[in-house]
């Protein structure tokens, strides 16, 4: 475990800020890239940007909030605004609901979640390399590539409370990794295939989100009830939301396919 980077000049840069910063900056710089691509570039398009970081950054502290199935064990406002600062589940909503709340209030209508799917998954693999480095590997394995941890290693992870030196654990944010770098290069495969706005981005949430349930009987976080964990309860309960925006896809694009050639061409999607 490497929770500092660096040292420079009597200055700790930390892993999981550092990478996670790198990885919002490779992010926008995609958007850029794919707005250009698409020719999108525009005003409204950089406030949906900025309501997308704004509301990322809301959504991963106040995901804090919510702990426990009872409110009395609930962290306060400020607890949970000082420690709710790494729930990518959490991030990933608010940055959806801020890109949306942004869009609305510059009555900007072009669909963007194409140009920031790629961003998305990019900046991910980026920034769990951060928690690969600073937070618990995950739940003991007999798999030949377990993590083993040191004394001194397990000393420096915060919340390692069942680690256990030279137990083999799954590397879960390795997993979490590899996941978004496939997803990035099956995200540009795609991208020009894909005619139904809007496609890239459920495509890639549907996926994430039923990698990231399974992924979860491979981490270290607390389970609830019925032997799961906050973040897939929280899978469970917006899974027929996404459900419902893969059903729309593929019926948008087998209606697309089913028109004429002249007409296809000139469809809207």
């Amino acid at each position: 475990m490497h929770p500092v980077l660096v040292e420079l000049g009597g200055v700790s840069v930390r892993s999981h800020e550092f990478f996670v910063g790198l990885g919002v900056a490779l992010a926008a710089l995609v958007v850029w890239l794919e707005a250009r691509r698409r020719q999108l570039m525009s005003d409204g398009l950089l406030v949906a940007v900025a309501g997308g970081l704004i509301g990322g950054a809301l959504g991963m502290r106040a995901s804090g909030l919510v702990r426990s199935l009872d409110p009395a064990h609930n962290p306060s406002l400020a607890t949970a605004w000082q420690d709710g600062a790494k729930s990518v589940l959490g991030g990933l909503t608010g940055a959806y609901v801020g890109v949306l709340v942004g869009k609305r209030l510059t009555g900007y209508r072009v669909r963007t979640g194409d140009v920031f799917a790629p961003a998305v998954a990019l900046g991910m693999a980026v920034g769990r390399i951060g928690c690969l480095l600073t937070e618990p590997p995950g739940r003991p394995t007999s798999l030949p590539w377990g993590v083993r941890l040191s004394a001194e290693q397990i000393a420096a992870v915060q919340g390692c409370v069942g680690c256990r030196p030279g137990v083999p654990l799954h590397p879960s944010f390795a997993y979490e990794i590899a996941f978004h770098l496939v997803a990035l290069a099956v995200l540009l495969a795609l991208r020009s295939r894909i005619g139904v706005p809007g496609g890239l981005l459920t495509l890639y949430l549907a996926g994430y989100a039923t990698f990231r349930f399974l992924v979860e009987f491979t981490r270290a976080n607390e389970t609830v009830a019925l032997g799961l964990t906050r973040g897939q309860w929280f899978l469970l309960v917006v899974a027929p939301l996404i459900a419902g925006k893969v059903v729309r896809l593929v019926s948008v694009s087998r209606s697309t396919q089913a028109l004429p050639p002249a007409t296809a061409e000139y469809s809207p999607g």
